[in-house]
């Protein structure tokens, strides 16, 4: 009598608590689906942190330390060492004060350089699927459409940036880089300790990344220089600090400078970053929508959202189911 043969090798770590979805299939790294090696570099980590008292329990979860682990590679040594730097660079910036931090200059702020999240891309209510055989978008809402879908469901927070409407002038009038910088990190604090786990409860599995919007639309290479410090500070936090939370990447309105230098330097990126980034010129929206669903797409970009008082004021997601109607 012959048996059935697993489908995939058994992982060396259990499935991640809280996961309601019963086609959940963890990504390789992640809990639920570890190598040996890799259960055993978890292990030796959260062993060696503890043991030298760097190890902090409530930001320190096995989740977290494998962020660590993947953006490293699994070089313990190396991951310990992103860690401890990353605990002296909490300690310095004061990222646990800001907590509580009030952006007040928010609503001035989005007029000259919006940045915010909203919503979610593909759930399973409402995935949009690519036909392999033609351009066409078609929706299907049922479970067995979901399984059969090429583009795996996330449900990940939204993050947009239009830097094409950046008014350097007017931003440093009201606000200034450091205080630009602090909300940064608010929000990436916020993002892992209210935005994901909330996406998580939505969609019944871990949600540890983001999808994120660049609008390049009427970027002035001017304006960038000049904010390129802040541009470039940013960008070493999040690779740095909170590493491995960087899901799909769409960079739109790409001018084909952009394109061209993007080329160059991608050798140097491995492949796993390279295969996140999406440049795209003016011709975008069926690339946003067969990874967005349109009603959570804001209409500039080719969706059907408009939030009460606009869609990069109204912080609507899963996280804040209810949000604020802003005048």
């Amino acid at each position: 009598m012959s048996t059935q043969q697993p489908l995939q090798q058994a992982s060396a770590s259990a499935m991640p608590e809280g996961v309601t979805d019963p086609n959940y299939k963890p990504p390789p790294g992640r809990l639920g689906n570890l190598t040996v090696a890799q259960q055993h570099a978890l292990e030796k980590l959260r062993k060696e942190l503890q043991e030298e008292g760097i190890f902090v329990p409530e930001r320190m979860d096995d989740a977290t330390l494998l962020r660590f682990l993947r953006a490293r590679r699994f070089d313990v040594e190396k991951a310990k060492a992103m860690i401890v730097a990353c605990e002296q660079w909490r300690k310095d910036f004061k990222v646990d004060e800001l907590y509580n931090f009030d952006f007040k200059e928010k609503a001035l702020v989005d007029k000259y350089y919006p940045q915010y999240y909203h919503k979610t891309d593909k759930v399973r209510s409402h995935i949009l699927r690519v036909c392999s055989t033609s351009s066409s978008i078609y929706r299907a809402s049922s479970t067995r459409a979901h399984r059969d879908c090429p583009h795996q469901q996330e449900g990940r927070p939204l993050y947009i940036e239009r830097l094409g409407l950046l008014d350097i002038k007017a931003l440093y009038a009201i606000t200034t880089p450091t205080r630009q910088l602090q909300r940064l990190v608010y929000e990436y604090e916020k993002f892992l300790r209210e935005r994901l786990p909330a996406c998580s409860r939505a969609v019944g599995h871990p949600v540890e990344t983001s999808c994120t919007i660049l609008d390049l639309q009427g970027v002035s290479l001017t304006n960038f220089y000049r904010v390129k410090d802040y541009v470039m500070s940013a960008a070493s936090i999040g690779q740095n600090r909170y590493p491995e939370t960087m899901g799909k990447f769409f960079i739109i309105n790409a001018p084909w400078a952009f394109s061209g230098v993007f080329t160059l330097i991608k050798p140097w990126l491995d492949e796993a970053t390279v295969a996140k980034i999406d440049i795209l010129g003016s011709n975008y929206q069926d690339k946003l929508l067969a990874q967005i669903p349109a009603e959570n797409l804001p209409k500039e970009f080719g969706g059907l959202c408009e939030c009460p008082g606009g869609c990069s004021m109204s912080d609507a997601g899963p996280w804040n189911p209810t949000p604020p109607q802003t005048q």
